[in-house]
């Protein structure tokens, strides 16, 4: 170290506080990356890769990025899992003695994002903490970018394992970043689960952090005692140690603005609808399954806001539909009052649109790193508070009334920001021209001598010429000297004594004065005065709009709440959905149901065939729903969930009638692929899944079961789905309403063995060979597969459906199946073996060389198509 250079030591210095992160060094206008650091920037930015001077024989490896273009790249390299810590320079080089000062001010990591340009508007960015001890976990999730901050106890309900209920929760809030305990490790399940599905960094927390009085203490520090008594926090010890935990972490890396975390949110799993994994990728309420776009799911559909906080509070209920049914009609009230009054609805989505991001601005606000253009797009949306405030104080539901109550206009904070930031802020401070002229008497002084140097020393010229009588004087300027004033040899006699000889010349004498000095001082420096002095003025603005973090954060949730409302109520406008009745009584009733995503996908005249549906605890139990594949039953099936899930997130539902009995979670085994990876075939992940759902499921669950058994031989399959039918059947061991798909026609006899198993099928229309499937659910099991059917429709030879018929033919006779009439006929005389033929030796030798028992499927059909080509 002692070799090294002062800046570069100064690095080291930084460096070994941050030895997990990419250190961005700023050196005037560039951050420049060293050493091992050096060598990861250029490989994943694809930076030359240079070096520098560092006071040793080799030179040290260096690249670096331009300080106003560093956001595009820290953004790359944190999207790849990196942690970058941003030093900078805490003083002016140009007034620094030494080497200049330089500190990290924050480390970006990619669960502490907060730069917008990083982020997805319509995505909460978390980030979460959890603690594992004995049976249970403490776990919350925080946005630091929008000051959100939830948290709760997990434990093992119902049969699940823990491990099941936080790859719930870790799935529903889909972290970027995960802090954990040591002990986390243990849950191995969890932690397969992270690496293979989330690809969220993990960061092993010190023991220190968890300890009791450590963690309470830190706790308190950070929350007002209101919020600690409100939130009853403190009386979850797992929680606290999780929060402990992540306060730590962010202090480390945010080093200033914990003041945004000023709210904590206790919830319970109890109190929202079970959505597992499977359930939410199955229904495809958020993406689809098959390429994850958003087009093609639910909130596609549902998602009308106009607002960055209402598409993310859309998410946010779509992902956790209400139990209580005083909570779901509040919302109802809210949504038909908005659908019932159109011109209502037509302004109020107008006077939403152009509301700019006001959490994620607020926290910019917070923690210093706001710009002149954040503030003016926080002014753009405050001016259209008081029309939407306007608009709300006509409300009458519940729901809208509170949102009335807790919309503040902010006119003083609207009115601040006019008043000091010019209309098109310059992108920093440093720039300088961020205050608009008016604001502050000494600012415009100043900016008056930058702008009127030229004409002040004209006029003090002007007055020394009067007051000395000496004609020819002039005021020039020189680097060396600054400003002076300059006497020729015929005048120097009549020179004031208050005038100080600085240079002598062969023509003249050039003086200077107290006065002049003074005006150089203001003129030269006017530039570096305005910048520090507009810096200090946009900082107070700064901590003044800070200080009403509370009053923004409020408005922001009460405008995210109308504008999801709204969107329900426009989404139900335009595709006439109907107000469902919620009960406790858990039947549900649909009347004329439609699917909202394949309805909305539909082109040209082709209508959506409407299906009823009615389900109870007591008679109508299960539904076993037989048919041929591509006739409909999955898209029945899933628009019955989806309707529930819809009704009980407030919105209104495609169906002419409906009656929506609570319903506490939603179950799917709909398809599956081979995990190949983990070494499971598409049965046992089959077999999986339907364990979770019969340990989980309760009698106010709703499980839709899709092909159960078919991975398997055709009798052990329908023995599964069978046995699986009479355990969800049984009120003392489920008693769930059960929507079952099925190709095992014998599973229709349970109807008359089972009460409360009722048969339904799709009806199918038949001429001859052709069949059309009339989308239409009807009671009664279907008489026919129609499976050789579907072959012919998918495109299969005539040849084979024919040879497929006659085979069938004769299995349902319980004939033996005959040989096809243009087979070749072996002669009698002829030896029942291989010839010895060229082509014929060759195949006898592969397959003698074949290990049948270590051939996977695959391969067994690649050499078969090798011996065919062989045969040829």
């Amino acid at each position: 170290m002692a070799d090294y250079s002062p800046m570069m030591k100064q690095y080291f210095e930084v460096k070994e506080k941050y030895p997990n992160t990419l250190l961005f060094f700023r050196l005037g206008d560039f951050y420049e990356m060293f050493f091992n650091d050096a060598k990861i920037a250029s490989r994943e930015l694809e930076l030359t890769l240079t070096g520098r001077d560092c006071g040793q024989e080799e030179r040290a490896p260096m690249c670096g990025v331009p300080f106003h273009s560093a956001e595009t790249y820290i953004a790359r390299l944190v999207a790849k899992g990196y942690k970058v810590a941003i030093c900078e320079q805490m003083e002016d080089p140009a007034l620094a003695k030494g080497i200049v000062k330089r500190s990290v001010i924050r480390v970006i990591t990619p669960g502490t994002v907060m730069e917008s340009s990083m982020l997805d508007e319509a995505k909460n960015n978390y980030i979460a903490s959890a603690y594992y001890q004995g049976d249970k976990v403490g776990i919350c999730f925080a946005d630091i970018s929008t000051g959100e901050l939830e948290a709760t106890t997990l434990t093992a309900e119902k049969g699940e394992s823990l491990s099941r209920a936080v790859i719930d929760a870790l799935s529903r809030f889909t972290p970027r970043e995960i802090l954990i305990n040591p002990e986390f490790t243990d849950l191995t399940d969890v932690a397969k689960f992270i690496s293979d599905k989330l690809s969220a960094s993990l960061e092993c927390m010190d023991f220190a952090v968890y300890e009791p009085l450590h963690a309470e203490e830190t706790v308190k520090a950070q929350f007002h005692p209101e919020v600690l008594e409100r939130s009853d926090v403190l009386n979850f010890p797992e929680i606290t140690a999780a929060l402990s935990a992540l306060l730590e972490y962010l202090s480390r890396t945010q080093i200033t603005g914990l003041e945004r975390m000023e709210e904590i949110r206790i919830y319970s799993q109890a109190k929202t609808m079970r959505l597992d994994l499977n359930t939410r990728r199955n229904l495809e309420l958020l993406e689809t399954m098959r390429s994850k776009e958003r087009r093609g799911s639910l909130l596609w559909v549902l998602d009308k806001t106009k607002t960055a906080m209402g598409k993310r509070l859309i998410r946010t209920w779509l992902e956790q539909p209400l139990l209580s049914p005083a909570g779901i009609t509040l919302r109802q009230n809210a949504v038909e009052e908005l659908f019932e009054n159109r011109p209502l609805l037509d302004d109020v989505t107008e006077a939403l649109t152009g509301i700019f991001d006001l959490e994620r601005i607020m926290t910019r606000v917070v923690y210093g790193s706001v710009n002149g253009k954040d503030l003016r797009a926080l002014w753009s949306a405050l001016t259209r508070l008081p029309q939407l405030k306007a608009l709300s104080a006509t409300f009458k539901a519940t729901m809208l009334r509170d949102i009335d109550s807790r919309m503040d206009v902010l006119s003083d904070i609207c009115e601040l920001i006019d008043r000091a930031v010019v209309e098109e802020p310059p992108h920093t401070i440093r720039e300088g021209g961020i205050i608009r002229e008016g604001f502050n008497a000494e600012l415009d002084e100043v900016k008056s001598d930058m702008t009127n140097g030229k004409q002040l020393i004209a006029e003090l010229e002007a007055r020394e010429r009067e007051a000395t009588g000496i004609p020819k004087l002039r005021v020039g300027y020189n680097r060396v000297f600054g400003y002076y004033l300059e006497v020729s040899n015929a005048f120097k006699d009549k020179t004031p004594e208050h005038y100080v000889r600085k240079q002598t010349l062969a023509n003249g004498e050039r003086y200077i004065t107290q006065e002049l000095k003074e005006l150089e001082n203001r003129i030269l420096g006017a530039h570096d005065r305005s910048i520090a002095l507009e810096g200090k003025l946009f900082e107070e603005v700064r901590r003044t709009i800070a200080g009403q973090l509370t009053r923004v954060q409020e408005t922001a949730k009460a405008i995210a709440e109308l504008d999801v409302l709204a969107s329900f109520a426009a989404v139900s406008v335009r595709n006439d959905y109907t107000r469902p009745t919620i009960t406790a009584n858990g039947r549900l009733y649909l009347k004329d149901s439609r699917h909202p995503v394949v309805e909305a996908l539909l082109t040209g005249s082709t209508p959506f065939v409407p299906n009823d549906l009615e389900m109870d605890p007591n008679q109508n139990r299960v539904s076993i729903i037989t048919g041929p594949n591509m006739a409909g039953k999955s898209t029945y099936m899933r628009q019955v969930a989806v309707i529930v899930i819809m009704a009980q997130i407030g919105c209104f539902v495609p169906a002419s009638a409906a009656e929506i009995g609570i319903v506490d979670g939603i179950y799917t085994r709909v398809g599956a692929s081979d995990d190949l990876a983990a070494g499971q075939s598409t049965f046992m992940v089959e077999m999986a899944e339907v364990a979770e759902i019969l340990k989980s499921a309760t009698k106010d669950s709703l499980l839709i079961l899709d092909e159960i058994g078919r991975g398997t031989s055709t009798f052990d399959g329908m023995s599964i789905a069978r046995a699986v039918i009479e355990y969800v059947h049984d009120k003392k061991l489920c008693g769930a309403k059960t929507l079952f798909a099925t190709h095992y026609h014998e599973l229709t006899e349970l109807e008359d063995l089972l009460p409360g198993v009722q048969n339904f099928s799709i009806a199918v229309k038949k001429r001859g060979d052709d069949i059309t499937f009339l989308r239409r659910i009807v009671r009664g099991g279907a008489d026919d597969s129609f499976g050789i059917e579907v072959a012919k429709l998918a495109g299969v030879p005539d040849k084979v459906v024919r040879r497929a018929k006659e085979v069938l033919k004769s299995l349902e006779s319980g004939e033996m199946v005959k040989k096809p009439k243009n087979a070749v006929k072996v002669q009698q005389e002829e030896p029942i073996q291989l010839t010895m033929l060229t082509k014929d030796t060759e195949v006898l030798n592969r397959l003698k060389s074949l290990d049948v028992n270590t051939l996977t499927p695959i391969e067994s059909m690649n050499i078969l198509f090798e011996l065919a080509n062989m045969l040829k």
